[in-house]
């Protein structure tokens, strides 16, 4: 008998460390979601609204593109890691480069929700959407 409840007594041990290391597990498998293309958007900042189209191109986990807004255009620079976008845009505004760093979560095949940090001094949130 005192086998028996040993064997039990493990049995309730090991199986919830296995539980826990399940999950870990399959979040670190989700792949990538594809962004190439141009995406849109408008939204009101502290210099007025802005429209922006974004041209992005992903290999792997690298982004590339370009930016253009009814405020100048610029590079874009960053990575793409499951559905956690970032990036730099290097906006040439007024004769100057600010650079404006974007993080974003992606929501669908033609959504990613954006919150941006103008040169340091705070930004927006907004989403950009896939232009068909």
């Amino acid at each position: 008998m005192k086998k028996i409840a040993l064997l039990f007594a493990a049995a309730t041990v090991v199986a919830p460390a296995a539980v826990a290391v399940a999950p870990a597990v399959a979040i670190a498998a989700a792949p990538s979601a594809d962004i190439n293309g141009t995406w849109t958007t408008s939204f009101d900042s502290q210099v007025g609204t802005q429209t922006y189209t974004y041209d992005l191109k992903v290999e792997g986990e690298k982004l590339t593109g370009h930016a253009k807004s009814n405020l100048g255009e610029g590079a874009v620079t960053g990575t793409v890691d499951g559905d956690k976008v970032t990036f730099v845009e290097n906006l040439n505004y007024q004769g100057q480069v600010l650079a404006i760093t974007y993080t974003g979560q992606i929501v669908s095949a033609d959504e990613i929700k954006f919150k941006r940090d103008v040169a340091g001094a705070g930004g927006e949130e907004f989403t950009a959407k896939r232009q068909k």
